[in-house]
């Protein structure tokens, strides 16, 4: 049965899939007509200039991430009628499928929904900072070198708890050794992708090191957890998604406003009074514990951090405090979305949910580097 499933999905897996493609492609055309409409909001001490477009936008992907997070509380191997799915979820607590809601889908669903915002915020913040559409956590390497340190976490047996700490530390100090490997007179897009490139390579054998050097039984949970799965996630997870993202995304928006000064080069900025090292250093920071603490959770999933930043660019203009907010709430509908195809499509059997980010993903990116080689 499970062979059959995998290998053919059921027609109206498959009808709902191609609908709600046709229905994201329709919305992202609908998005065209929208014009600017900037605003600015003025109290005493400070103005505060509002693109109306993006606000709309931003409602928009939030009303469709709440639905799209009914369906999740509502469908699953299991089945669960919509309305008692959603009342166990949010009020009645001890009802008969408080173990199946609670305990597996409400805190998979939560958990989807903010580590897919963090891998879209870090991805929007590399690509503004070197002004390129190729850079991302996943490609230059910091999900990887997160990813060897949460693999040794795991394979020699330590703490659990351990497991974002050690991601935080290998992303960071993989991002530092890629910025210094990349300056030469300042830093460019092109020679940091090429030299991140490498570091992923290299950072890639020492995980495959470790796999092999440890016996299999202090592996097999590396392993599993190297496919980009949100299968297990747990309120705990939820948690430490959340902690994270509240204290670095209101550090996030402040650095956003620096951002754009230094795209206009760093002798500019630096005319401007602006610490350009010092700046450049604290958005990369901010972005690394970004996908640290995502990969902690979820393993080194790919391709988020790269598509999703490009569409909502290319729909709602350059990275702004509101179009950061945009890209986050993209980035959960899409790593949701992703995560719901994974357990429908082949049901009964269940994908990792980075099977299908890659599926989507890895077209994609041809596309933007067939564009991106194009350009004058």
């Amino acid at each position: 049965m499970r062979l059959e499933a995998l290998a053919a999905p059921s027609l109206f897996t498959l009808t709902v899939l191609i609908i709600g493609i046709l229905v994201v492609a329709v919305l992202l055309s609908f998005t065209a007509v929208l014009q600017p409409s900037p605003r600015s909001l003025r109290t005493k001490r400070s103005s505060v200039l509002v693109d109306l477009r993006v606000v709309r936008l931003c409602g928009g992907a939030s009303t469709l991430l709440i639905l799209l997070t009914l369906v999740g509380l509502e469908v699953g191997e299991y089945p669960i009628p919509r309305f008692q799915a959603i009342s166990t979820a949010f009020w009645d607590r001890a009802g008969e499928y408080s173990f199946v809601v609670n305990s597996l889908r409400f805190p998979r669903v939560v958990a989807a929904v903010l580590a897919g915002f963090c891998l879209a915020s870090s991805g929007a913040l590399f690509q503004t900072l070197l002004n390129n559409p190729l850079v991302s956590p996943d490609v230059i390497g910091i999900n990887t070198g997160a990813a060897l340190c949460a693999v040794f976490v795991l394979a020699v047996g330590a703490d659990v708890s351990l497991l974002p700490w050690a991601a935080f530390v290998g992303a960071v100090v993989t991002a530092g050794i890629i910025y210094l490997l990349a300056w030469k007179r300042g830093i460019t897009g092109n020679r940091l992708v090429l030299v991140g490139i490498g570091i992923n390579a290299l950072l890639a054998s020492g995980i495959t090191y470790l796999m092999v050097k440890f016996p299999i039984e202090q592996v097999l949970a590396a392993a599993r957890w190297q496919a980009g799965s949100l299968f297990g996630a747990s309120w705990t997870d939820v948690w430490t998604l959340s902690v994270v993202l509240l204290c670095l995304t209101p550090l996030a928006l402040v650095l956003v406003r620096r951002l754009r000064l230094l795209q206009l080069g760093d002798d500019m900025a630096s005319s401007l009074g602006l610490r350009v090292e010092r700046e450049r250093t604290a958005i990369i920071l901010v972005a690394s514990g970004y996908a640290a603490v995502a990969v902690a959770v979820i393993g080194p999933l790919g391709f988020v951090a790269l598509l999703v930043p490009h569409i909502v660019r290319l729909v709602a203009g350059p990275l702004t405090g509101g179009t950061l907010v945009l890209t986050g709430l993209v980035g959960a509908l899409f790593l949701l979305g992703c995560d719901l195809i994974a357990q429908q499509l082949f049901a009964p059997t269940t994908l990792p949910v980075g099977v299908i980010t890659a599926a989507l993903g890895g077209p994609y990116f041809l596309f933007i580097l067939v564009r991106y080689n194009r350009a004058p």
